[in-house]
């Protein structure tokens, strides 16, 4: 997972550094707009740390429960949006069609088959999911506020120019919903594989 992640990172910004579309600076601002990108960084940050320094001050941080659970959250949720709504814009070829498959398909499923197999998830709590929502508001804050500027919108369903400002707020509302829906799925998932585990425990005891 660590060597497609940053595979797959590295090969679309050497795609769009190509195609030559806008000024660097631009293009490299445009990249990180992504939340597709995003995501899939803490993923290969985060698989980095744990694999090569899970002892240092990062890995203590990704090593949480509560930030593995929310991780998960992200790119499963990267994963549902492009192979339901996304997939059927556009028809990429060659490394571009690697790449986004890599990063939309086989990164989400690589890493909730992680976490649901080989992470601790009992000490996951209703509460921690307001904090996992910050990531997604402050991404959506700042694209449509740099989008009003700039006139880029990295997303279909949040360009305000096309769509207008109320669909725009609908589509985030949705978008929201989704992952509150899946955070809670997280945390049920925690809470349900944590009795299962311990009614063994209790019955070798009596």
């Amino acid at each position: 997972m660590v060597i497609l992640g940053w595979f797959a990172l590295v090969a679309q910004f050497y795609i769009n550094a190509s195609l030559k579309a806008n000024p660097v600076p631009e293009m490299i601002i445009r990249y990180f707009t992504y939340f597709t990108i995003l995501t899939n960084l803490i993923v290969a940050l985060s698989c980095t740390v744990l694999l090569f320094k899970p002892g240092s001050k990062w890995g203590i941080f990704f090593s949480q429960q509560q930030s593995l659970a929310a991780i998960t959250v992200y790119i499963v949720i990267v994963g549902l949006i492009y192979n339901t709504i996304l997939r059927f814009t556009w028809a990429p070829k060659g490394l571009q069609r690697v790449v986004d498959e890599i990063l939309h398909s086989v990164i989400p499923i690589l890493f909730l088959i992680y976490w649901l197999a080989f992470t601790p998830k009992n000490r996951l709590q209703w509460k921690d999911i307001p904090a996992w929502l910050i990531f997604p508001f402050v991404y959506i804050v700042f694209v449509l506020l740099r989008g009003s500027a700039s006139g880029f919108y990295p997303y279909p369903f949040i360009d305000r120019a096309t769509l207008g400002l109320n669909k725009v707020f609908i589509n985030a509302a949705g978008i929201t919903l989704v992952f509150i829906i899946m955070s809670l799925v997280c945390v049920f998932i925690g809470k349900l594989l944590t009795k299962n585990i311990e009614r063994p425990i209790k019955s070798t005891q009596e």
